[in-house]
Order: structure tokens, then sequence, then C-alpha cells
């Protein structure tokens, strides 16, 4: 009897004890910097930086970066060169069966195409001016380019290289997403909508608000089960919208000035970058559940994010900026130290 009771308080103090170190410990699966890349000057001075774009299955990153977009290598994460000659370069994208790639220059107003092997500029399409977002449509196989200040997008032949329409927005738009059957949605951000477009008739088919959030900037998509993640800077808040009826399904508070969202398909994770330097992690538990996973402490000005499917890796580019940027109205990044940051389980 006295042996089983002490055998049965050692093996309760043994519980306690793992119990205790459990908590303690940070999880196994937590994110983490895998790896941190210095990129130096763009040509021509400046440090402005925007959308980070992962073409998979090259196994290239492109960083825009003022003048110039790094490209690096997804597995190595080795400079692999630089496409160059821009004036001020935003969003970036690369259509495999053409071997090019098309990129928005917000301050030319113009969508500059490149060649994918020497990447070097081939031609330039007129947009419009302040061109900002840019995708590949699947459906029509055509390159939308949204511009904010324009309000309105440039919908191109990436084959002919020609501009095929203009359609108004009637307000500025930012991060935009295909769902590869013919709708196209984009986050208005004066507006305080989502608009969502007809990728084939070029019409508008519906405007959607996104209350409880506003301001909104980024936006993803879960293709499978037709949900939209929007994120916004006033208030800052990310929702989950149904993109079929509008309707707001579920909302989650995240940090400050907002700029991309993610959405891993494989692992049923979403994720909103801030320029505060926090990137919020988000599962979807089923189509209309989702819960908060955890808060990846990353550096102020990180605010724009790509995803490698393959790797389940995110990346976020910021520079060194000087004393006092996180309460300054308009933060000053120290010229030369862009870098990329690479983060993962």
């Amino acid at each position: 009897m006295r042996f089983s009771i002490f055998f049965r308080l050692v093996r309760t103090w043994c519980f306690l004890l793992l119990a205790a170190s459990a908590f303690a410990a940070p999880p196994l699966d937590s994110s983490h910097l895998l790896k941190k890349i210095p990129l130096g000057a763009a040509p021509g001075g400046g440090e402005y930086f925007d959308y980070i774009y992962v073409d998979a299955a090259a196994r290239r990153v492109y960083a825009t970066h003022g003048t110039e977009i790094k490209v690096l290598d997804a597995d190595s994460g080795s400079v692999v060169g630089a496409v160059t000659g821009f004036k001020r370069c935003h969003g970036v994208v690369t259509v495999s069966e053409l071997g090019k790639g098309f990129v928005t220059d917000g301050s030319t107003g113009e969508v500059d195409i490149f060649d994918v092997a020497s990447l070097k500029l081939t031609g330039k399409v007129k947009a419009s001016p302040d061109a900002d977002s840019i995708l590949y449509d699947q459906a029509t196989k055509h390159i939308f380019a949204f511009a904010g200040d324009s309000k309105n997008v440039t919908v191109i032949d990436p084959k002919k290289e020609t501009v095929i329409a203009t359609i108004p927005l009637g307000a500025g738009p930012e991060q935009a997403v295909a769902d590869g059957k013919g709708m196209i949605y984009d986050s208005l951000e004066d507006a305080n909508e989502v608009v969502a477009i007809d990728s084939r008739t070029l019409k508008i088919k519906n405007r959607w608000s996104v209350a409880p959030s506003g301001h909104p900037v980024s936006m993803t998509m879960d293709r499978e089960h037709r949900r939209l993640f929007v994120g916004g800077r006033d208030p800052k808040i990310l929702v989950v919208m149904d993109a079929d009826t509008g309707k707001v399904l579920q909302s989650f508070p995240i940090g400050d000035r907002v700029d991309s969202n993610i959405f891993d398909p494989a692992t049923g994770i979403v994720g909103s970058s801030t320029r505060e330097g926090t990137i919020h992690l988000f599962h979807e538990d089923s189509p209309d559940t989702f819960s908060t996973v955890e808060a990846i402490k990353t550096e102020f000005g990180a605010k724009t994010m790509a995803l490698d499917p393959n790797t389940h890796n995110l990346y976020v580019d910021t520079s060194d900026f000087a004393p006092g940027a996180a309460t300054a109205a308009h933060p000053t990044a120290i010229p030369g130290t862009f870098h990329v940051l690479i983060y993962g389980r």
C-alpha cells in the first residue's frame, strides 16, 4: 500500500514537471526566422520597396525595390540577378508559358515587360498613373494592372502586349486576387469595399462593404472554399468574406498598416503582414470557422509578404529605419539596408 502511494506521488510529480516544461517552452512548430538576405541599394539611390512575388514552379522570388527588382533563388536564398530600368516599380507577375514577366511602374504609369531567362526589359505597355497591384488571370489569360490614384484597372493581352480595356472602379484599388474561374476581386481602400469583376465581360458584378473593417488594402483567397480574406487599416481588422455573397463571416484584430495577405491551401493558414513588424497567422478550421494561430514578430516596415507554397515559407522585406520610425508620420528608411526575411517552421 505504501509503495503504491509512493508510486502515485512520483508519477503525479513527473506529470507536473512535464506539463510545466511544455508551457514554459515555445511550441516546436512555431514560426521563426530562417534567413536574412541583405540586398543593398537600388540604382539611383532611394529606399522604396513594395510587392514580393514567388514563382514557385521556377523557384524564383522577385522583390520590387524602387528602380529595380531583386531576383532570388527560392531554395538557396542567393541573389541570381536583377531587373533594372524602372522609375518606381510596385507589383510583378510572371507568365511561364510566354517566358515573360510584367511589372507595374507607378511613376511612369506603365507595365514593363521583361524576359524571365535574361531578366532584360523587352517592352512596355501604357497603363495608368500609380499602377500598383498586378495579376495574371488564368481564366482569360490576361494581365490586370490596378492603379490607385487613377482608380481603374488596365487589362492587357500579354501575348500581343497590347491594352484590351481600361475599367473605371470609382475608388482606389489595392491588392487584388483572381479565383481562376473568371472572377477578380480587389479591395477599394477609399470606398471601404470589395469590388467583384467578371474577367471575361470586364463588367463590375458586385460591390460589398468590408465592415467591421475599414480602409481595406490587403487581400487573398481560398479558391476551393470561396473565401476572401481582406485586411483593413482603419479599423485594423482582417475580415473573412464569402466570395459569392459578400457576407462577412468572421473578423480578427490585426496590427498597424497591413499591406498584404497570403493563404496556404495545403495548411489552411491565412496570414496578414503589418508595418509595425508583425505577421498575424490564422487557421481555417472549417470554411466558416477560423482561429488565431500566432503573431510572428518581424521587423518594422515588413508589411509586404509572399508565400512559397512548396516550402510553406513566408517572405517579407524591409529596410533599417531611423530612430523613432514607429511613431513618425513618414518614417525614413536608411539607404542601402534593404533586405528580405524568410520565416518558416
